[in-house]
């Protein structure tokens, strides 16, 4: 045998006996306990039930996997339709590689049939802190639908969540399109977020401007909406007269300005004499409008030190030499025709409707 043709034939070895020529082999290589899989051979699963990813957190994950690598293996499955690997979980893993430069990935290839696949990836989603409530809500709808729509209660234990928090989640799906917007791309949180439910619309956009706009925290939403929902806007369907409202009722609730605070004192002093009529309708909207302005609930020994400090003040003022200030003689009979009413109004008197 000339030397040409020794140098024509293919050298036969033990791991060319144990080569893998299917399809699925090519672009992949072995690692302990996983595949290292060429990038370009994988593709996300157009069923996953996540839509979006925080775009900050991702840009953390793919600085981390420039410098430390992948630490952990991404799930996958071989599509021999499309001869290529379709991911089951860690898609975040392989979007952050691809920013990342990398060309491969660490891999593990699982044969999951279709119907578990869906379940699994689900699961996974709705127990992850990093998905926003309205994608969770989605793949927590779509569960259910998979499980053949079992009732909540057995979603919330197949997923190890409780009940209440489950119906907190869900309730994302009743926002307006814009909420459902800003809490997928973390402009609004899902605490926030709650204040919006059982509004219209038309307030919900309004409200969650504003929550956006000045960072209002969750329970100053609460507040603010409580209050919001029991005023009219007219025309109803107006935005920006919804806004306007809403803009105004936000300085008397928090403002500290000398005049909101003034205008706070005389509406509630106006609605504690309401009340003092034995009014039912009078009475449950001074309990809505102390609520709002998060008054403290009643102590006796609060109440004397401040009284202590009206008397302190009223003895200043009527020391003074000169004329009484008018804003201080609108104050005094404001307060005293409010503790009139207190005085003369009686329990046992029957309510005026």
């Amino acid at each position: 045998m000339t030397e040409p043709e020794r140098r024509s034939r293919k050298r036969f070895t033990v791991d060319a006996l144990f080569s893998d020529t299917r399809p699925q082999a090519a672009g992949v290589r072995d690692l302990a306990g996983a595949k290292s899989i060429d990038l370009d051979r994988i593709h996300a699963d157009p069923s996953q039930p996540r839509r979006t990813f925080d775009p900050d957190k991702l840009a953390e994950l793919t600085a981390s996997i420039a410098i430390e690598g992948v630490l952990q293996p991404i799930v996958v499955r071989f599509d021999p339709d499309q001869d290529r690997y379709v991911i089951v979980h860690g898609e975040r893993r392989w979007r952050a590689s691809k920013q990342a430069g990398l060309t491969d990935i660490p891999a593990i290839v699982r044969d999951v049939p279709a119907d578990r696949r869906l379940v699994q990836q689900l699961m996974e989603n709705v127990i992850r802190d990093d998905l926003n409530a309205v994608d969770r809500a989605a793949a927590l709808r779509a569960l259910r639908s998979q499980m053949g729509d079992p009732t909540w209660d057995t979603v919330a234990d197949a997923v190890g969540i409780k009940r209440s928090r489950l119906f907190q989640i869900l309730g994302t799906g009743k926002l307006s399109p814009g909420a459902q917007d800003d809490i997928q791309a973390g402009r609004l949180s899902e605490k926030q977020s709650r204040a919006l439910q059982g509004l219209s619309s038309i307030k919900q956009d309004a409200l969650r401007d504003l929550i956006v706009e000045h960072q209002l925290p969750a329970q100053a939403a609460m507040r603010l909406a409580r209050a919001y929902k029991a005023i009219d806007v007219s025309p109803p369907d107006d935005l920006a007269a919804a806004k306007r409202t809403l803009l105004q009722l936000h300085g008397f609730v928090f403002g500290t300005s000398d005049d909101q605070v003034q205008a706070q004192t005389r509406v509630l002093l106006g609605a504690i004499r309401q009340a003092a009529t034995g009014s039912a309708t009078a009475r449950g909207q001074l309990k809505s409008l102390a609520s709002t302005l998060d008054a403290t609930r009643f102590r006796e020994d609060r109440f004397s030190q401040e009284l202590n400090a009206i008397a302190r003040s009223l003895a200043s003022i009527q020391a003074a030499t000169g004329p009484r200030p008018a804003a201080a003689e609108a104050h005094l009979r404001d307060l005293r025709d409010t503790l009139d009413a207190l005085l003369v109004g009686s329990p046992d008197r029957p309510p005026e409707n």
